[in-house]
């Protein structure tokens, strides 16, 4: 996997990536191996188990709950003795917030603490303290959450919304109750890509945005026209007419132009 910058996951601190309630220094909420629901001010949220985070996994997951509570970076890594790649993971994914400690802060120190060995001095491991360090973007937080947990706290087109909404772009939410006919324009990731036996070489796509998702209708001649971006691109701006039929509002496209964000999970593609 490509290296990244690391920083804070958004909205939380405590064990569990994304800022559930629970903590490796022994917080009220408890911890958990798996994903579960945490009810929230306005709505419910994710909590994403442990064992969601790269270079983890569930056996490793649950000893690191079952270890609970921590002191410190250097108490988990001595005791844990989880190997670097699973030390940068887990700070990547803010699960270090806890301590009172960045994720920058935490990728820091994550190679000298999986140098920590079961025995040693408390407070005898060298390039444990970080320089003073940039705090993430938003941007790169969202990077950070999608390479670290395949999930994010921001959604990506959230951070391009200001400058989609001069373009004239309308939201996912938007669309469900546009007129129909109306000429729009709808951007978000490509989250599946489907064509049809049946469907007379018509492709269907399904772009994510912050509100919602929104169903693309790519007549072949369309498709064929913008066949190359449309393939791999993760996300898209499309333009189309909004098409209503027994309930279902969806875009009928008729241009797709390749569209910039900072991260996008793998689209399912023609399954």
């Amino acid at each position: 996997a490509p290296p990244l910058p690391a920083g804070i996951l958004p909205g939380g601190s405590g064990v569990v990536p994304g800022g559930a309630a629970g903590s490796l220094s022994g917080g009220s909420g408890g911890s958990s191996s798996r994903a579960s629901t945490a009810p929230g001010p306005a709505q419910p949220a994710l909590r994403l188990g442990l064992s969601g985070v790269r270079n983890l996994g569930s056996a490793a997951a649950a000893a690191v709950v079952a270890g609970q509570p921590y002191a410190d970076l250097e108490d988990f890594a001595r005791r844990t003795a989880l190997p670097r790649p699973a030390l940068e993971a887990l700070a990547t994914a803010g699960a270090f917030g806890c301590f009172g400690i960045s994720r920058r802060e935490a990728l820091w120190a994550a190679g000298a603490a999986a140098t920590i060995r079961d025995g040693q001095l408390p407070g005898t491991t060298p390039g444990m303290a970080a320089p003073p360090l940039p705090a993430m973007t938003a941007a790169e937080q969202t990077f950070a959450d999608l390479w670290a947990t395949g999930s994010y706290g921001t959604h990506p087109i959230e951070h391009i919304r200001e400058m989609l909404a001069e373009r004239g772009t309308i939201g996912a939410d938007a669309l469900r109750t546009a007129r129909n006919g109306a000429a729009v324009l709808v951007a978000g990731l490509v989250t599946h890509r489907q064509q049809p036996g049946t469907a007379r070489g018509v492709v269907f796509l399904s772009l994510e945005d912050e509100t919602g998702m929104a169903n693309v209708i790519c007549p072949p001649a369309v498709w064929e026209r913008h066949r190359r971006l449309a393939v791999d691109a993760s996300a898209l701006l499309v333009h189309g007419r909004v098409e209503r039929l027994d309930g279902a509002v969806s875009l009928l496209a008729t241009r797709l132009q390749r569209l910039k964000v900072v991260a996008a999970a793998r689209s399912r593609d023609f399954r």
